[in-house]
C-alpha cells in the first residue's frame, strides 16, 4: 500500500510479574528484550496489540 503509515514499537519496560498475555503481545509484536525495537506497519490489528501493551512500549511514528 503507498499510503500505509510506519511506525517504531520500542519496549520500554520488562515483561517480568505481567500476565502470560501480555507476556505473549510483546513476544508476537517482536519485542525480546528492553529497548529493542521493531518497525510495523500501523493497521489494526498491530494498533489493538500495542493498545493492549501500551504500559511496556513506546510508540513513535516513522516519516
Amino acid at each position: 500500500m503507498a499510503g500505509s503509515k510506519k511506525i517504531k514499537i520500542t519496549l520500554v519496560k520488562s515483561t517480568i510479574g505481567q500476565k502470560p498475555a501480555k507476556r505473549a503481545t510483546v513476544r508476537c509484536l517482536g519485542l525480546k528484550k528492553i529497548n529493542s525495537f521493531v518497525e510495523q506497519e500501523a493497521n489494526p490489528a498491530v494498533l489493538g496489540m500495542i493498545a493492549s501493551v501500551s504500559h511496556l512500549v513506546k510508540v513513535e511514528e516513522i516519516h
